[in-house]
């Protein structure tokens, strides 16, 4: 199947004069869970980042380190697999001509994959979508939140947009990232499969002027709600009329999601100036509504992990496959009138396949989980209204010295990021340091950052915040990230133990907040490795969980958690 797509892309090369042509993860709005996975059509490969390039003759995959192991099983026989923090394109491809679609990527990203180097070829019409037909979906309506449940009025939020506009002395800002455009409106959608973000872009005026890129038949409600007239609903065909008729002189687009198709018809009237989208930080800053909302979601996530939990180590008798466990969550899950579907596909990995950081369990790979097995679980759930992430590794039987050592090394970086005085470690970068020292001590590391922003009732993965080597973004009262340290032993083994967190300022010092409620497995603890207030952290953890969920489980897991305080 792959073979024939590679084949049919080829034929198209010589009459468009180019050797090759770029296929991102993205799609047109640069969502991480994007509906069309264009990636996945060509090359096989589910990750949730990279970048093909196929070649008259050979074809590369580019993925970073959570997924060369991922990449090599699922698109190795097809591809050549390239780790991109060791070697960009520009670096292997020379003297060629590339072809790409400039409606799925930014002038920042081709600058980035192939410098000056490679002449690339605009090419209208993406090639993926002419030679496989993807079935259509009946788009669905978008749907405002109650300004109770977002914690500020729409209104209030384009006039903090407008004032930063006017102090930048800046006529236009094109919002182009669909989480902005979510954020700015108080609106959700049903575009995408782990997200509830509406596929729209929106321009914000200095003044007056505000207009919603967007397929009218999915904008009714906001219509009837008058959050916005039927003037201010712009076809997307229509963009570069409207981009005519706008008066001013300037214009911000956001270098990380504004397409070099969108930037040009921009730029042909209006100065541009690259900058992020102030929305991105605004954004990150959870009011109270949103925290409270978030608190709420992750008592019934929860409640339905912790049933899991209890299930597959007390309970479950049978031979179970990683399917059959990542079914048996998502039925706990579904018990909660307010769960609406997973946050992002469930990472059930046993053994050797939990070294696989986004590995993905299906009906022809899956494992049986064996009782000698070291059991990795990632995974969460949109409600209404929160967003939820959270990963588990168990035992069921008792495990070397070595693993054990390694699990505990894991958790005391887990502890030391929970527990950190954010007033003295005030970025991610310094924050992810702390995560990683213990296994580091014994020459170990793992290749995913430490932690991922994640935002309301929204993306999983959400910045500008994140706790990793490279994030210098200062954290602040409000904003949520994981933290997620791990290791991974390739063909044998993976270990993550993930909450998610919110920084609360308690008196004068700011501190990370667990939201996720749920036991830590003990079994695999060396407690000789643990301090005394790294213990008294576990039993105050435990003890917490207990207090906020055990009213909603039955007397044997209620039993269970306790005696796990």
């Amino acid at each position: 199947m792959i073979n024939k797509r590679i084949k049919t892309l080829r034929e198209k090369f010589s009459y468009l004069n180019i050797d090759g042509y770029v296929i991102p993860k993205n799609d047109e709005f640069f969502s991480e869970y994007a509906a069309v996975d264009r990636l996945k059509i060509i090359s096989n490969f589910t990750g949730s980042a990279g970048i093909a390039i196929v070649l008259r003759k050979k074809n590369y995959l580019f993925v970073d380190g959570r997924y060369t192991i991922q990449a090599e099983q699922q698109a190795g026989k097809q591809f050549k697999i390239i780790e991109i923090h060791k070697f960009l394109p520009s670096k292997i491809l020379k003297n060629i001509t590339l072809g790409y679609d400039p409606k799925i990527h930014t002038r920042m990203q081709l600058k980035i994959y192939f410098g000056e180097n490679l002449k690339l070829k605009k090419i209208d019409g993406n090639l993926i979508d002419k030679i496989y037909k993807e079935k259509k979906y009946k788009s669905k309506k978008f749907f405002s939140l109650n300004s109770k449940i977002a914690g500020e009025n729409y209104n209030s939020k384009i006039n903090k947009i407008r004032n930063i506009l006017k102090k930048s002395k800046i006529d236009f800002l094109f919002v182009s990232a669909p989480e902005n455009v979510a954020w700015i409106l108080n609106i959700r959608g049903s575009d995408n499969p782990n997200s509830p973000i509406p596929n729209a872009r929106l321009i914000v005026g200095k003044n007056k002027d505000l207009f919603l890129i967007s397929e009218k038949e999915k904008t009714s409600t906001l219509i009837k709600d008058k959050k916005l007239s039927k003037k201010q609903i712009i076809n997307p065909k229509k963009f570069s009329n409207l981009i005519q008729k706008l008066n001013g002189k300037n214009f911000i687009i956001d270098s990380q999601s504004c397409s070099i198709f969108f930037e040009n018809i921009i730029k042909s009237k209006f100065k541009i100036y690259k900058i992020n989208d102030p929305t991105y930080k605004l954004k990150s800053i959870k009011n109270t509504s949103e925290i409270n909302n978030m608190i709420s979601s992750h008592i019934k996530d929860g409640i339905a992990l912790t049933k899991f939990l209890y299930w597959i180590k007390n309970i479950n008798k049978k031979k179970i496959t990683e399917v059959d466990a990542q079914n048996k969550l998502e039925k706990f899950r579904r018990k909660n009138k307010s769960y609406l579907f997973p946050s992002f596909n469930t990472i059930a990995g046993t053994g050797s396949n939990g070294a696989i950081v986004h590995y993905r369990a299906n009906v022809k790979t899956t494992k049986s989980i064996k009782k000698n097995d070291v059991f990795l679980c990632d995974s969460g759930g949109q409600y209404k209204f929160g967003t939820t992430d959270v990963t588990r590794t168990i035992c069921f039987r008792k495990q070397s010295n070595s693993i054990r050592d390694k699990y505990t090394k894991v958790l005391k970086g887990h502890i030391a990021v929970a527990t950190t005085n954010l007033n003295k470690y005030d970025t991610g970068k310094k924050v992810d340091a702390r995560a990683r020292m213990f296994l580091k001590k014994d020459g170990l590391d793992y290749a995913h950052g430490t932690g991922h922003g994640v935002g309301f009732f929204s993306n999983v993965h959400e910045g500008p915040q994140s706790l990793s080597k490279f994030n210098n973004i200062r954290l602040e009262e409000g904003m949520i990230v994981s933290n997620e340290p791990g290791f991974y032993k390739k063909g044998k083994y993976g270990i993550r133990i993930e909450n998610l967190v919110f920084i609360k300022r308690k008196k004068n010092k700011l501190i990370f907040e667990n939201l996720t409620l749920a036991p830590i497995e003990k079994d695999l603890i060396n407690f000789n490795l643990l301090n005394k207030s790294e213990k008294n952290y576990l039993f105050e953890y435990h003890l917490n969980v207990y207090l906020k969920i055990s009213k909603f489980l039955n007397h044997k897991e209620r039993s269970w958690l306790a005696s796990l305080i």
